[in-house]
């Protein structure tokens, strides 16, 4: 357990350069200090002292604004930062090196007893205000970007944003390219990979299709230059017909 709490302290220094000292990261930082809480409330749990786990709950969730149910597991490495307004289901279940943002729910869909919260993988970072739902399994390397609602399982090393979720793009390679980002000391913060901020899929859409149009206007002004070429009678004005076009920003 002790070796847990050192690998969680620690991990602050990865992923948030405002991070000085251990004393501060203990002391200041309400996702860490809502950690401990869970990690020796879980352990009671386990020991099926579970009325003295959900009333020891309420003191982080007094002290932070972040509520973990004492049942959820949580793997190592596990940041939360900022951490105002998480809530972390019973059944949930959270895979190392993960981070969360505040205003983050690991959320059930079903009154049902059993396991009716998120799965997920390791390296998982959820963008702020983003919402998981029921019983489904994030990959490992997902991306979520923030306020995304995302009620569907998603593959390894996906990035999802939107309402409901879309998948924007899928790394097949996250693990060698996490490993470069912690060299580099780069860190896709609130779920949004560094190398591709602009993801929204609709101006992304927008974006293809307006090149699309650039690329057959083109073609149309060559055809049109040959056939003047070819045809000294042709209107002189038919090489200036356009199709103009403005990729909006």
């Amino acid at each position: 357990m002790f070796e847990h709490l050192k690998e969680d302290i620690n991990c602050v220094f990865e992923r948030d350069p405002a991070a000085r000292t251990i004393f501060e990261i203990i002391f200041c930082y309400p996702g860490v200090l809502a950690l401990l809480f869970h990690r020796f409330n879980h352990m009671l749990w386990r020991w099926k002292l579970k009325f003295l786990a959900r009333l020891l709950s309420n003191i982080p969730r007094l002290l932070t604004g972040i509520e973990i149910h004492p049942g959820a597991t949580i793997g190592r490495r596990f940041f939360i930062d900022h951490g105002m307004g998480v809530v972390i289901g019973e059944t949930a279940h959270i895979g190392d090196d993960c981070t969360l943002y505040h205003g983050v729910t690991l959320g059930g869909t079903s009154w049902q007893k059993g396991k009716r919260h998120p799965t997920l993988g390791n390296d998982v970072i959820i963008g702020a205000g983003a919402k998981i739902l029921g019983p489904i399994e994030i990959g490992n390397g997902v991306r979520v970007g923030s306020n995304a609602v995302v009620v569907k399982p998603v593959l390894d090393g996906a990035t999802v944003v939107g309402i409901p979720g879309r998948v924007v793009k899928v790394d097949t390679d996250y693990k060698k390219h996490r490993k470069q980002a912690l060299e580099q000391k780069i860190f896709d913060a609130y779920g949004i990979p560094y190398d591709n901020l602009d993801i929204d899929p609709m101006q992304h859409a927008v974006n293809n299709m307006l090149d699309d149009i650039h690329k057959i206007d083109q073609k149309m002004q060559s055809i049109c230059h040959t056939l003047k070429e070819m045809n000294d009678d042709l209107p002189p004005d038919l090489d200036s017909c356009k199709i103009r076009t403005t990729k909006s920003g």
